[in-house]
């Protein structure tokens, strides 16, 4: 049984965690706020961008002069996964959900016998991949969120490595893999195909029957996907970063709170233990006492 010293260490021990876990349950909210904000303003953005693409794919169809990141490169056999984790723990299953399913994805693409390759951004993912598939992984990015969030130039320079990697020939599929915010205690992991460039099927002539509106483009449909679509790629992966960023502080606030809790919990049963144990020991001293008392 532990000593009444033990018991008064393990109390103010679980206080102090308690501390730092409502301190880092504050912090996630207040920043949890902010970026689920910026992940919702931008959806809408990334969903018209996708919405218009789809309809100029659609109109373009596979044509000779389609722009490469639409056509593809007429192979599978290299798939590269964009996987957003993030660079510190204590959120929760967040890392380990995104972990699992790219882990799950690249095993499925082994097993066809393709070729897999990743791009990291967020220390946990690259951590927990590399110990499988380190060899696979051909860039790591820890540090894109600053004191002010997820800006656009972060989500850049990941979107100008894949399209670098893409105009080499190092790989056919491009597929990024992050957590959509769905609330704080809800993250949906995603899987999202860029390149190439996969849009809803869109009927060109049941579109223009039912709308009174024609479009006629400026410069030709070609041209423009050709400038578009490299942006699409910028645009939907600052989308991914925000949702993963809003997700992951969602996870922490929620894994804090759970947190401190349970050290409240643990409080409660330890001071209860620990009134017992010196409850026990004071009876027992009287008795010592009265017992010395009758004996003499």
């Amino acid at each position: 049984m532990a000593s009444l010293k033990d018991l008064r260490s393990r109390i103010a021990s679980v206080k102090s965690t308690k501390k730092i876990t409502s301190a880092m349950k504050m912090v996630a909210a207040s920043k949890l706020r902010r970026a689920q904000d910026a992940a919702e303003a931008a959806r809408p953005y990334a969903e018209r961008m996708g919405t218009m693409l789809g309809r100029l794919a659609s109109a373009v169809g596979s044509n000779e002069g389609a722009p490469k990141l639409l056509a593809g490169t007429g192979q599978d056999d290299v798939h590269l996964l964009v996987v957003f984790t993030a660079d510190r723990g204590l959120c929760g299953g967040f890392n380990a959900s995104i972990v699992k399913a790219t882990r799950l994805k690249a095993k499925a693409l082994r097993a066809e016998g393709k070729t897999v390759k990743l791009v990291c951004v967020g220390r946990k993912g690259a951590d927990a991949l590399k110990r499988e598939f380190g060899d696979s992984i051909v860039a790591r990015y820890t540090g894109v969120e600053g004191k002010k969030g997820i800006n656009f130039s972060s989500a850049t320079e990941v979107a100008d490595k894949v399209l670098a990697l893409y105009d080499e020939g190092e790989f056919d599929v491009c597929t990024v893999f992050y957590n959509k915010f769905v609330s704080a205690i809800s993250q949906v992991p995603t899987g999202q195909q860029l390149i190439p460039f996969v849009g809803e099927e869109v009927d060109v002539q049941e579109e223009a029957a039912g709308s009174s509106a024609v479009y006629d483009y400026e410069p030709s449909e070609e041209a423009i996907l050709a400038d578009l679509l490299p942006r699409n790629v910028g645009v939907q992966i600052f989308g991914a970063m925000l949702e993963s960023s809003a997700s992951e502080h969602g996870a922490r606030m929620s894994a804090m709170d759970n947190a401190t809790r349970n050290a409240g919990d643990m409080i409660d049963r330890l001071s209860i233990q620990y009134n017992r144990s010196r409850q026990a020991q004071i009876t027992n001293e009287l008795i010592e006492i009265i017992s010395g008392a009758e004996a003499l």
